[in-house]
């Protein structure tokens, strides 16, 4: 952070503040209050990056946070009320990891919000005092001699993931991808192939003085350095690009769609991959976006409107229950994006990490077994059919489709390879497409892709 945040807007903590509160009382999702914020406060871009800042780093760093809060205060954290306790978090967050912010300024500022909510201003100074003088440091954990709770703890992670991730990856790897899920997420868009080339795109944003390069693995992708808001970017209003990660732009390579052809997209909110397959399909066909979300749907359709795609069709279906006759006809290819934890996506949603649970692993799991089955059943004989998810558990990913290809056995599994971009066949993990953050700079990210041979 520069030196000029000493002058912020005094209302970015209250608001960083008050953002933190909902995620943590209302199990709310940080980017969209954040957004919210955003687009109401009107706030200089120096101030933008600072509330941003503020809310993903405190989020990111909360396990950690909490540790050295446990040692400062006379009281259990979870006990606290729960403003302080966030404003307690926020304020630590700045003093350990902000170094161009004063102590005194976090101080005050601090004592004030708690002074006007909830009239603790001499708790809050004690607390951020005694951090301040006691300089607190937790040392980094030997892999060697300690535990995945000591990593759990040093990272930022709930144990019960650390433990996972360290069975299923080895302590190596497993600690590069905490260590990766703290870093902020690059800004990654899609180029309309219907409307240009990834270079043209590239240079009309150069020209306009924004910092743009093209991705490494995804033909289409590219890396922008903006604060601006998307919406104020160039070709924005004109459809040219859309927002999409890396790792979620390879998974249209794997379902290869075909101009003509009938498309599914089973899951389809916030339809980043739905677009997309209209794009590689030359925008000739059809490409039926279904979702048990109107909110999402109705996203879907704007974005097709934006993009100049016609070929895309909107439609409500719950996918754990009965489909609408309007499903019953076979399609060439189906692409099931499935619900799931979402724990590939903690560098931008890192408060999914506090919200989720083993139970609620469990419980998806099953979600997608069932989704996958009756999606699957609209397949047409030789068709191809694409699972995904943004999440690195192996229950709501290897395991479902083992359990998939053993009850049905007309449907053979694909080598994920065979299929990606040439520079991105790195990513197959044996015959499975697996994007994770410390190894390509994506999301996580799962795919298998299987035919339809009988």
């Amino acid at each position: 952070m520069s030196a000029s945040d000493r002058a912020c807007d005094p209302s970015v903590r209250k608001t960083a503040a008050d953002i933190l509160l909902k995620v943590d009382v209302r199990r709310a999702y940080g980017d969209v209050l954040l957004h919210h914020a955003l687009d109401g406060a009107g706030l200089s871009d120096r101030d933008r990056g600072l509330l941003t800042e503020l809310v993903y780093g405190t989020l990111r760093w909360r396990g950690r946070l909490d540790a050295e809060l446990k040692t400062l205060t006379r009281r259990p954290l979870e006990n606290t009320d729960p403003f302080l306790r966030n404003l307690l978090r926020l304020s630590l967050y700045q003093l350990r990891f902000l170094d161009k912010i004063p102590a005194y300024a976090i101080i005050n500022e601090a004592v004030g919000l708690a002074k006007a909510r909830a009239r603790a201003g001499g708790f809050v100074n004690a607390v951020l005092r005694r951090a301040v003088r006691d300089k607190w440091e937790l040392p980094l954990p030997d892999p060697k001699a300690t535990s995945a709770a000591a990593f759990a703890e040093y990272w930022s992670h709930p144990a019960w993931l650390v433990e996972k991730w360290f069975e299923m990856f080895g302590a190596e790897e497993a600690i590069a991808l905490l260590k990766a899920n703290n870093q902020p997420a690059p800004l990654v868009l899609r180029a309309n192939a219907l409307k240009g080339t990834t270079e043209e795109l590239i240079h009309l944003f150069r020209s306009n003085g924004i910092e743009a390069l093209p991705t490494p693995r995804s033909p289409r992708g590219i890396f922008l350095q903006s604060r601006s808001p998307v919406g104020r970017l160039p070709g924005f209003d004109s459809g040219r690009f859309q927002v999409q990660g890396e790792a979620s732009q390879l998974v249209a390579f794997l379902l290869g769609p075909q101009p003509g052809e009938r498309v599914l997209d089973a899951c389809a909110a916030p339809g980043g991959k739905t677009t997309h397959i209209a794009e590689m399909m030359g925008d000739i066909g059809e490409v039926t976006a279904a979702d048990i979300s109107t909110t999402g749907l109705k996203k879907i359709a704007e974005n097709a409107e934006r993009l100049g795609l016609s070929s895309i069709k909107t439609l409500a279906a719950d996918f754990d229950k009965p489909l609408p006759p309007a499903m019953k006809e076979a399609y060439h290819r189906v692409l099931v994006d499935a619900p799931c934890s979402g724990l590939g996506t903690l560098r931008s949603h890192p408060e999914i990490k506090w919200q989720r649970s083993e139970k609620d692993i469990a419980r998806l799991a099953g979600l997608q077994r069932r989704i996958l089955s009756r999606a699957a059943s609209l397949l047409d004989a030789g068709g191809v059919l694409v699972y995904s998810t943004c999440t690195l558990t192996r229950e709501e990913n290897e395991s479902v489709i083992t359990d998939f290809l053993a009850r049905h056995q007309g449907f053979v599994l694909d080598e994920a390879a065979e299929y990606l971009p040439e520079q991105a066949k790195s990513m197959a993990r044996g015959r499975y497409f697996l994007a994770l953050p410390h190894r390509h700079n994506t999301d996580g990210f799962f795919a298998a892709r299987m035919r339809k041979v009988t």
